[in-house]
């Protein structure tokens, strides 16, 4: 691999732009994939993401913009995958460019669903990539702060040490602080979990919920979040650190937050469907709720939030009533 390795974003999501936002402070070419034709030719005309952080302004000579995935995978050397899970498995169908030897980080907070597998996991069984040669970038962190400048804190996960600390090099500037771990299975679930605890503390406030019972609700989410991650993947780790906990918190109660958003919508009495269609965004713990709680049927921890997360969203089970029996079972 090169000294001065080459990157590309996988990616036109709100999530994707800021990482090529935070990429083109460090680099003079960034390869960035975008599935939409409209958006790739508005941003080369207006110089901006017509769908998401509209606000943000790019040099196009940064920018190596393509459609086509293969030709973004083949001018990389470290790939950056930041699209909704739940697409991710229909864009890898179009790739025919080698992953061999390639550095795949996954900035997805969300579990493919046709494999019931995080990304990291996803990418390791199906295409054989060396765990050395995955890593994760989580949060906290927002992408519209991001836009906005705002001091931001990411951690970057891989066993690679090396690798880690070129990506969080990459990514890093005055307003992006940057933190490597080791714990690449524990960042990505969390980063998973999180998002059904987002969703949930939007049902309760949807609900009519107030701040002293979504206190207990979060404090109840980390301990729950703990005990998940044990079972999957024992390691030390302590719960408290900025990408475990500090990424609850922000996803939890940021008004940016388009879990908290959906799980709010749902609350009011907003079907499923109507939800996902108003928003025109996709909430990862939508679909990373019905993965949990089947993988939690084989693991058998307590996880009574998942639990009431599932039955609102899976089982059309009245909210009211599921927060209601929820509110019993937090101390």
């Amino acid at each position: 691999m090169e000294s001065s390795p080459k990157f590309a974003v996988i990616g036109g999501g709100s999530w994707a732009t800021a990482i090529v936002k935070m990429l083109t402070e460090n680099l003079d070419e960034i390869g960035w994939y975008m599935r939409s034709t409209y958006a790739l030719e508005h941003l080369k005309r207006q110089q901006h993401n017509p769908n998401y952080l509209s606000s943000v302004e790019f040099k196009l000579e940064q920018l190596k913009l393509t459609n086509d995935i293969n030709e973004a995978v083949a001018y990389a050397d470290y790939v950056i995958f930041a699209i909704p899970s739940a697409f991710l498995h229909s864009e890898l169908e179009k790739l025919t460019a080698s992953l061999e030897n390639k550095v795949i980080f996954s900035a997805i907070k969300g579990i493919v669903p046709e494999t019931g597998l995080i990304v990291g996991e996803h990418f390791h069984d199906i295409y054989n990539i060396p765990f050395n040669n995955i890593g994760v970038i989580t949060g906290p962190c927002h992408a519209e702060e991001v836009a906005l400048e705002r001091l931001s804190y990411l951690t970057i996960a891989s066993n690679d040490e090396e690798k880690a600390t070129i990506m969080a090099n990459h990514l890093s500037s005055y307003y992006i602080k940057c933190k490597t771990s080791d714990d690449i299975i524990g960042t990505e679930y969390a980063a998973v979990l999180k998002n059904i605890y987002s969703v949930a503390a939007g049902i309760a406030h949807g609900l009519g919920y107030g701040d002293n019972f979504q206190s207990v609700l979060m404090s109840n989410a980390i301990r729950e979040m703990k005990r998940f991650i044990k079972k999957v993947h024992k390691m030390k780790r302590n719960i408290n650190n900025s990408a475990y906990l500090g990424d609850l918190l922000v996803t939890g109660y940021s008004i940016f937050s388009r879990n908290r958003m959906f799980g709010n919508m749902i609350g009011k009495g907003y079907t499923v469907k109507s939800a996902q269609m108003e928003m025109n965004m996709v909430a990862e713990g939508y679909y990373a709720a019905k993965t949990a709680y089947e993988l939690d049927a084989t693991k058998k921890t307590r996880t009574p939030i998942i639990d009431a997360v599932h039955d609102v969203l899976y089982e059309n089970k009245n909210p009211k009533k599921v927060f209601k029996k929820l509110a019993e079972k937090l101390d």
